[in-house]
């Protein structure tokens, strides 16, 4: 309830921006940001500044081919999270899966969030012209590696008779073979 003093004010919709914010937190709270990727990110940032290691080649195509990358990743989280979304029931929630999810994105690649994020990220530091996200991206791949094998156990306890059927049909990654 807002002071009487100071009205709450309400947002064009009608809603409050309390009940906005709520809703924006609950929708950030379902996609994930691997803290691998968070922190190759800003350790990205950081040796660019301190370090620059720029890419070769003009500046005008570093800026294409990453703004194709970081709208390429952003799609691909994107359609992710509304396949998911798709196939699940109210409320939703990505970190409790009802069921395997083996169309759109995830009957490209078990895993097209990370795939989407490490596509932003590379893009990301080809928009900035630095060579750091490149040289760093092998070492958060191994370290999130990790984290999708956890993944992986996790989904094949919760779905046992499902989830080996998918993984034999399915990638792991996008450029990997089938694992």
């Amino acid at each position: 309830m807002a002071h009487p003093a100071y009205p709450e004010i309400m947002a064009a919709d009608g809603r409050s921006p309390r009940i906005l914010a709520e809703r924006v937190k609950a929708a950030y709270e379902n996609l994930p940001l691997p803290p691998p990727v968070v922190a190759a990110m800003a350790l990205d940032l950081l040796l660019a500044r301190l370090r620059p290691m720029p890419l070769p080649g003009p500046r005008s195509v570093h800026r294409m081919a990453g703004a194709g990358l970081v709208v390429a990743g952003a799609g691909l989280n994107v359609w992710a999270l509304a396949e998911r979304r798709r196939r699940s029931s109210d409320p939703f929630e990505l970190e409790r899966p009802e069921d395997v999810v083996d169309t759109g994105p995830y009957a490209i690649t078990r895993h097209p969030m990370y795939v989407g994020w490490w596509l932003m990220q590379l893009g990301a530091g080809t928009l900035a012209s630095s060579s750091w996200a490149l040289a760093l991206l092998p070492a958060e791949l191994l370290m999130e590696h990790r984290f999708v094998l956890e993944e992986e156990a996790a989904l094949a306890q919760l779905f046992p008779q499902s989830y080996p059927d998918y993984a034999k049909k399915v990638p792991r990654y996008l450029w990997l073979p089938r694992m």
